[in-house]
């Protein structure tokens, strides 16, 4: 994954990274919520799921220290983050402040 996650960020159209866990509760929850994102922005947006059991190195060179963690990344940069759950209209509102 760490070898094609630069060109995957390196885009024009805004990528939201997801670190998650399969064992994590609150990644469950926001599964469906950026599922809903997805459906409403479309081509507007590329959602990427990392699973960090799976891509510890990722993880650590983004210092993800909890999960769910979602990064926004535009143009390969990073322009936001968060950790824990948010509402699909608090999601989107995000998105745009960076389209």
């Amino acid at each position: 994954m760490k070898s094609n996650f630069k060109s995957i960020i390196d885009s024009e159209t805004p990528v939201l990274v997801d670190f998650y866990a399969d064992w994590c509760g609150p990644c469950k929850t926001l599964a469906p919520i950026l599922k809903q994102v997805k459906d409403e922005l479309q081509d507007a947006i590329k959602i990427v799921k990392i699973d960090v059991d799976k891509n510890q190195s990722l993880a650590s060179q983004f210092q993800v220290r909890g999960v769910p963690t979602m990064l926004l990344f535009k143009n390969g940069t990073q322009v936001w983050r968060q950790s824990g759950v948010l509402q699909k209209q608090d999601i989107i509102s995000i998105i745009n402040q960076h389209t």
